[in-house]
């Protein structure tokens, strides 16, 4: 409907309300709100004017104070400043608008523009930075495990002491029961890997998975194609299926990185630590605290312990002698990797053909050793993963032999039990206890 017919309908009204019809004949006649007749008739009828019937600008009655020029070119002058000296060293790198309405107050200015004031003049001038533009998210295959003893996530955080030392705190977690455990030391040599792996799978049990990230101490170093390194033979050696994270990708390994976050805050922020001992010493309270708390949501009100402690785990042997040097041994190894324009991705510091994937697509790299060499297989998706198809597969230069898996390593086979054989061996025991010896040794 035009203004036109907006007003035209307004003057009707006006004329039936004047010719004597109440506002419940006028709203049944023009099929109008009551409150609409009341509103033009009280508008009409102050000053008796047709003119209060025509639409009223909207615009504000007060418009914002406009900027002198001399504070928007302050306000420039400034961001400019601010800007220069952020590439110095020495110097804060804060260009935004508290560090600029700091930057005037401290020169003096009498009258400080708005933070709003402030961010439209440098918008108009020219001088904000473009966002930047969103990266797509990349969607990597991930494990997904239904109980404890599946799946442990391992990361290193460090830490500088006063003096600038540096201390590098090992964390690990059962992703299920949120057992965690850790270890801090004053380097993070592959050796320290080692003993940290053999110190948190004696804590925690042999896990079916362990994820570890890409630094040189877990993966053996960026240098020698096809290395093997320590930790992964010491996985291998003790049967369980070590796992690599993406390469800077933290979020795959989330639930230790959301732990480490929990860790700062309780040990590190809270407490002035001043050596190797002392950061030992209040982290060992943190954890033990952190696995009888009840805090987590998603353990529905349970602690670690007990989650962790209500499925029996594979423990590793306290006695444990290992090898001089570490064979390799039959076993799985994973990767989870980005493939590259050229539809390859480096694992082990080789390159791999993968034809059947995508560019920007995730994957999963499984390296199977077994007594008759190494073989190299790409997946779509996890192991767990219901349905999974294979892109790739590659032979796996090996220098060495490959060992079989120790007995005292190995997963104990879960025997199917069907209700019917479960009946029948109660049936015999129940008889055995009844009948006379010489019958129940025919059962």
């Amino acid at each position: 409907m035009t203004e036109t017919c907006v007003y035209e309908e307004r003057m009707t009204a006006i004329h039936l309300l004047r010719s004597g019809q109440s506002p419940t004949e006028v709203i049944k006649e023009l099929s109008r709100s009551l409150s609409w007749v009341y509103k033009w008739r009280q508008r009409f009828f102050v000053q008796q004017s047709w003119e209060d019937l025509k639409a009223r600008s909207r615009a504000p009655k007060r418009k914002p104070r406009k900027l002198p020029d001399e504070v928007r070119q302050a306000i420039r002058q400034a961001r400019s400043e601010l800007e220069e000296e952020a590439t110095q060293p020495g110097h804060l790198g804060y260009i935004g608008a508290h560090a600029i309405r700091a930057r005037l107050k401290k020169k003096g200015c009498r009258e400080l523009p708005s933070l709003s004031s402030i961010e439209r003049t440098i918008s108009a001038a020219g001088m904000t930075r473009p966002p930047k533009p969103e990266v797509p998210a990349v969607f990597y295959p991930h494990l997904q495990p239904i109980q404890p003893h599946q799946l442990v996530q391992v990361d290193i955080v460090p830490h500088y002491l006063p003096g600038g030392a540096c201390i590098s705190c090992f964390n690990a977690i059962d992703v299920y029961s949120r057992y965690p455990t850790g270890q801090q030391l004053p380097t993070k040599r592959s050796l320290d890997a080692f003993n940290f792996m053999l110190q948190m799978w004696k804590e925690l049990g042999l896990p079916d998975y362990t994820q570890v990230d890409n630094e040189s101490c877990f993966s053996g170093g960026f240098t020698h194609p096809g290395v093997l390194g320590k930790v992964l033979r010491l996985a291998l050696y003790v049967g369980t299926e070590l796992v690599f994270s993406p390469v800077r990708h933290p979020e795959s390994n989330g639930y230790v990185e959301r732990f480490h976050q929990d860790y700062n805050g309780n040990v590190w922020d809270k407490l002035e630590i001043a050596d190797l001992q002392a950061v030992q010493h209040h982290s060992s309270p943190f954890f033990e605290l952190y696995r009888h708390s009840e805090h987590h949501s998603a353990l529905n009100g349970h602690s670690p312990e007990e989650v962790h402690g209500s499925q029996p785990l594979r423990p590793l042997p306290e006695t444990l002698v290992l090898p001089a040097k570490l064979p390799v041994t039959a076993g799985r190894v994973h990767f989870i990797r980005l493939v590259n324009p050229d539809k390859k991705i480096v694992i082990l510091n080789l390159d791999w053909d993968v034809p059947a994937a995508r560019p920007a697509q995730g994957v999963w790299a499984t390296l199977e050793f077994a007594s008759q060499g190494a073989k190299l297989r790409i997946y779509d998706t996890a192991p767990d993963a219901l349905k999974r198809k294979c892109l790739a597969e590659h032979p796996f230069p090996l220098k060495e032999p490959v060992v079989p898996l120790r007995v005292e390593f190995q997963k104990p086979i879960p025997v199917p039990v069907s209700w019917f054989s479960l009946a029948a061996d109660l049936f015999r025991l129940a008889l055995k206890t009844r009948l006379p010896a010489w019958i129940s040794t025919m059962l």
